[in-house]
């Protein structure tokens, strides 16, 4: 009996690890440094060491496995980085991050045997990394792990994030054995970086194409807003002498649904994602509310016009119902754009194959673009069915996994071959 191929090996894998947290209705339950994080990151270990990788946890709970693949390599060796995350919304999708995980994993064991076959020559080591906390639905900010590791964000400062019921981010990686000790690879030895991801849009599956070229981010503002009111009893307060933190908060929900419609369709996209409400029993008027929005758009000045105007609402209906409305800026992030070499790469890698290929842009956050900032990075998509991301719903089809798999053992090895050396980054709105 022959021994599977790639596609057979990769396609078991993923839809086992799709078990790990899975729900009743398709998706996954695997928010970062929780039992089911922690599984998958046994499993991602096992596969590692079975193929005699060497694996290290840094002090913020990325996981990497090196593959050496340079003869004679020391540990300041260059290398290329592939990889992205296992951890998952709260009752999430299975494909968003731990496709592109499991995807590097297999792509690196392609690239070594191809390496070792003389059918290719590496110029670098390769390590695939599952970066801690990308999805942020635990902790906040999202995409953690690789700010940290990108030098973005201040790893103290993060290992003392706490998630809703108090627990900090160094207690919950203590708790699953991934608060590491292990020096993350040298940024001064990364030579380049490559994401394959599900588009978590409708743009490739409405144009029919297998494969994107992420050419550019979106502009990002969060908001972090304080609702501020009474607390009161729910029968015995008159309806005048109530202070309602929540029917505030409802107003405020409704505005960030609303200020999209004052911009041109598509525009604009915003949404508030998460709500506290205090004390919150049912006899009970709410004092406090705390909500997280965010405003997102292709261009800068679309995000500030709309939170100029919020603002603006927020002052006038705290004055209205007696109530604080204290708004913070945070978790703001610029358009980045990825370098011009690495698109031409992927669409050349991608005509190579007889794939076709569109350039695209990510409304969402991701991996790449923190790693965008200090080497030249590749983003690439598939396709999702529907558009949708974030849900159980969430659906990308076998076919269009293998493909992204296939693009993914050529762009790497291109990138080992030297082909995006000396290329700076990130790019610019001219590329």
């Amino acid at each position: 009996m022959s021994a599977p191929n790639i596609t057979e090996t990769f396609l078991e894998n993923f839809h086992h690890v799709a078990t790990i947290g899975a729900t009743d209705r398709g998706g996954v339950h695997r928010p970062a440094a929780t039992e089911e994080d922690r599984r998958t990151r046994d499993w991602f270990r096992a596969f590692a060491a079975e193929r005699g990788w060497e694996v290290s946890v840094d002090g913020i709970g990325n996981l990497f496995a090196r593959v050496r693949l340079v003869e004679g390599a020391e540990e300041h060796t260059p290398f290329i980085l592939t990889g992205s995350h296992l951890d998952s919304q709260p009752r999430g999708g299975r494909f968003d991050g731990a496709y592109g995980v499991i995807a590097s994993l297999h792509a690196a064991a392609e690239v070594e045997q191809r390496i070792a076959a003389g059918e290719l020559v590496a110029e670098y080591d390769l390590v695939v990394v599952d970066w801690f906390d990308e999805e942020g639905g635990r902790f906040a900010p999202s995409i953690m792990g690789s700010s940290v590791y990108a030098g973005l964000m201040d790893r103290e400062e993060m290992l003392d994030v706490a998630d809703l019921d108090g627990v900090t981010v160094r207690e919950a990686l203590e708790s699953i054995g991934y608060l590491g000790s292990d020096p993350a690879p040298s940024l001064d030895a990364l030579a380049g970086y490559a994401e394959i991801h599900i588009e978590q849009g409708r743009i490739l599956e409405r144009e029919g194409l297998p494969l994107g070229a992420v050419d550019s981010s979106w502009y990002t503002q969060k908001l972090d807003i304080e609702v501020l009111g009474e607390q009161s009893h729910t029968g015995a307060t008159a309806m005048a002498d109530r202070r309602d933190a929540l029917v505030g908060a409802s107003h405020v929900v409704l505005m960030f649904q609303e200020i999209c419609r004052e911009f041109p369709e598509e525009t604009l996209v915003s949404s508030v994602g998460q709500v506290t409400v205090e004390p919150n029993s049912p006899i009970v008027v709410n004092s406090r509310v705390h909500l997280v929005a965010d405003l997102r758009a292709d261009d800068p000045q679309i995000v500030k016009d709309a939170r100029e105007r919020l603002l603006e609402r927020f002052a006038e209906l705290g004055e209205r119902l007696g109530l604080e409305i204290v708004s913070r800026d945070f978790d703001v992030r610029p358009n980045l754009y990825f370098p011009v070499e690495g698109v031409e790469l992927v669409e050349k890698t991608a005509a190579d194959l007889g794939m076709g290929i569109r350039r695209i842009r990510t409304m969402a956050g991701h991996d790449s673009i923190p790693l965008n900032t200090v080497a030249p990075t590749v983003m690439m998509f598939i396709p999702s069915v529907d558009g949708v991301s974030h849900c159980e719903r969430e659906f990308t089809t076998d076919e269009d996994m293998v493909s992204g798999l296939t693009a993914l053992v050529a762009v790497l090895g291109r990138m080992l071959g030297g082909e995006l050396s000396g290329v700076g980054f990130p790019g610019s709105a001219s590329d």
